[in-house]
């Protein structure tokens, strides 16, 4: 068989590689939670935290609801994480169904325990198929909830950012307009929502800039934990599931083992070419599991270091 010169250089590409990521471990990570629902849970979440806080993250983010008892929750997991480890914790913050001033009490709430760092957020419409509307007397969206976050604190201040555009908007301008309306409010770095190919968020990132918009932007790395989960969530934040994903994932519902084998080979293979184009940042949407996160930063060349961060039993 005679190969083409495309495929020789593929070829020899290919064996002049590395049988492992090849990176220096200086990137720099962080890792987001939801709060536990059940006992089970809460021990999973904890059991995960011990698991991840020797890679000495820059912060641990932990999700939001607008109902009571999840925020509750939330408050209550994110203070224990102020309390009782040496990892920066920070809360999600929405503008759903509360006033402003209800939503401020709970940004004191988060001051006074500790934590200096929200993650500012619009939210979704509490119930699925609705279009999102400003709750009268609250927050109209993620840029006046930082403006208003500013106005009560020094905190430190993430955002969310689409790199395949929010559903919400009209087009990529008006995206990238919002996106600069939350940075000129205060935001300190955007966080990214999931993608899968690196040439979206390259591109996303050169149209940031040329926006004049100079902040942090962190890329959102989701493992596919589960692959019929993760088409469900694309649908609804508008990411793109290339077609080849879904031949990789077939015939593995009946595997977990070999289904977390290739999620973690394939997250890691993409934090890879980000770090090939200059991220040196990563913050992973854990589902509050270990295992997964753990294994792309080993390959990324990140390395426990014990004293760096504790976590309470």
């Amino acid at each position: 068989m005679t190969l083409s010169i495309n495929q020789l250089e593929e070829a020899r590409r290919a064996l002049d590689a590395p049988l492992f990521a090849n990176v220096a471990g200086d990137a720099e990570v962080s890792f987001e939670f939801f709060p536990p629902k059940t006992p089970a849970m809460e021990a999973t979440l904890w059991k995960s935290m011990a698991t991840l806080a020797p890679l000495a993250p820059r912060f641990v983010s932990v999700t939001y609801g607008a109902g009571g008892s999840t925020r509750e929750r939330t408050h209550n997991t994110v203070a224990r994480i102020a309390r009782e480890t040496s990892i920066p914790a920070a809360a999600h913050l929405t503008c759903v169904e509360a006033t402003r001033e209800e939503i401020d009490a709970v940004a004191e709430q988060y001051w006074a325990a500790g934590v200096r760092h929200i993650v500012a957020l619009r939210g979704d419409p509490p119930r699925a198929g609705e279009r999102y509307a400003a709750h009268p007397g609250g927050y109209e969206n993620a840029a006046a909830l930082v403006e208003g976050l500013r106005r009560l604190h020094p905190f430190e201040i993430s955002v969310a950012c689409y790199p395949e555009c929010h559903p919400d908007s009209g087009n990529a301008a008006i995206d990238l307009d919002n996106l600069k309306r939350k940075m000129d409010a205060g935001a300190t770095r955007a966080i990214s929502q999931f993608f899968f190919s690196p040439d979206v968020f390259f591109r996303f990132r050169d149209a940031v800039a040329a926006a004049g918009i100079d902040a942090e932007i962190v890329p959102g790395i989701m493992p596919v934990s589960n692959f019929a989960a993760v088409q469900r969530m694309s649908k609804m934040c508008g990411t793109d599931v290339p077609g080849w994903m879904e031949h990789l994932f077939a015939g593995l519902d009946d595997l977990p083992d070999a289904r977390q084998l290739v999620s973690a080979t394939l997250a890691a293979e993409l934090c890879r070419k980000l770090y090939a184009g200059g991220v040196k940042q990563f913050h992973f949407y854990t589902l509050n599991r270990a295992e997964l996160s753990f294994a792309i930063c080993h390959l990324l060349g990140l390395r426990a270091r014990p004293k760096v961060a504790r976590v309470a039993a």
